[in-house]
């Protein structure tokens, strides 16, 4: 009677390594797109109990995986764009005998990957590639090969890293973005770079219970959520309000750019203060979608973030009347405002007519400012 061969434990595949990092060695190979399936997971962006992030990779995109799916069932075809992978440490590769590849700099040999044991974890996750890995799924081609790059990293914010460079050219949502940079140390494009304090600042104002944004922001991590039902103000909207001030407004002073350090604390203490104020003289506006309060629209507060920088480079905000002294100064234009009903008269468009748009923010910004400076001259 023959013996049953006993079943591999791993998936061996020939591959070439590419030493480009010594601690993070780069291997190219191929794999069916069901192979695909058994070692990698698609790392969804999300939030654990703490609040911590977890995972970095974007929503599904139905329309566009269901048009890669119909591509992979025709006949003849070519699908030569690779998937990219983050492997765990537990990979293993076995170098062959013989010369290396191009002159030393390709080493050939066999990548053992582990198979996961039924419910386990597996090696893998996907950096780039996940509508085209959803798509094989849905494939009749369950043997069809395409190429894959992976590295070795167990660290998660090494694979953020590597998302965030991937993507940075495509179009990926914003808001993820926005999300993922607190969490990324390594050194960003300059693209990136600009916008990794702002939204690390964004990130605090949304998890501090004392912050007047507290869980009012809306991030990708909290879709499905009962947080996410709170939220209202789109994240971009809050990172460029606050990168616009530390650029050249009022928070500018607490950055020191030479030596890279930041008065975090004092920088909370103005958004705190000035946008309580905010809260506490336009309740009426506060805390609704911006379909029912332009306040919450991005115009809002762009315009609003600007007058933050005319406003509390006068006032202390460690003052205790700090938030008493910032709703006096934003009384001068309360009666201007038309958040939520009315017409913006100057601006020749009512209410719900104001956009979040450049041209509408530069009106809405220009507009609140001269109301503010000439109400403080008449007093």
């Amino acid at each position: 009677m023959a013996k049953t061969r006993p079943k591999s434990n791993h998936l061996s595949r020939r591959a070439i390594r590419i030493d480009q990092n010594g601690k993070h060695p780069l291997f190219i190979f191929a794999l069916t797109g069901q192979e695909l399936l058994n070692i990698a997971d698609i790392s969804r962006i999300s939030r654990d109990q703490a609040g911590k992030l977890i995972g970095y990779q974007r929503a599904d995109v139905k329309t566009h995986i269901n048009n890669i799916t119909e591509y992979l069932d025709q006949d003849n075809i070519i699908f030569p764009n690779s998937i990219i992978l983050a492997f765990s440490s537990a990979v293993k590769f076995k170098m062959s005998r013989g010369p290396s590849v191009g002159n030393g700099i390709g080493v050939p040999g066999v990548l053992e990957i582990p198979l996961p044991s039924h419910g386990g974890a597996k090696p893998a996750w996907i950096v780039d590639g996940q509508q085209r890995v959803l798509a094989l799924e849905k494939a009749h081609k369950k043997d069809f090969p395409v190429p894959v790059n992976g590295f070795v990293a167990d660290d998660l914010e090494i694979q953020r890293d590597q998302f965030l460079r991937v993507n940075s050219s495509k179009p990926l949502p914003r808001g993820l973005i926005t999300e993922l940079l607190p969490s990324v140390n390594t050194i960003l494009p300059a693209n990136l770079s600009k916008r990794q304090m702002p939204s690390a600042i964004c990130d605090w104002l949304n998890q501090e219970e004392t912050s007047p944004f507290f869980h009012l922001i809306k991030r990708s991590s909290s879709k499905g959520t009962p947080q996410a039902k709170a939220a209202v103000i789109a994240d971009t909207s809050i990172v460029e309000m606050i990168r616009e001030s530390l650029e050249g407004g009022c928070l500018f002073p607490y950055r020191n750019v030479a030596t890279n350090e930041t008065d975090f604390e004092s920088i909370y203490s103005i958004l705190a203060t000035y946008w309580s104020a905010v809260a506490n003289v336009f309740p009426g506006a506060w805390a609704k979608s911006p379909k029912k309060s332009r306040l919450m629209g991005g115009s809002g507060i762009r315009s609003m973030g600007l007058l933050m920088d005319r406003i509390m480079p006068d006032i202390d905000a460690s003052q205790d009347d700090a938030t008493k002294l910032v709703e006096k100064e934003l009384s001068r234009i309360a009666q201007h405002c038309c958040w939520t009903k009315g017409r913006w008269e100057e601006l020749d468009l009512k209410w719900d007519q104001l956009q979040n748009v450049s041209k509408h923010q530069t009106m809405l910004s220009n507009y609140l400012l001269r109301c503010y400076m000439l109400a403080k001259k008449q007093k």
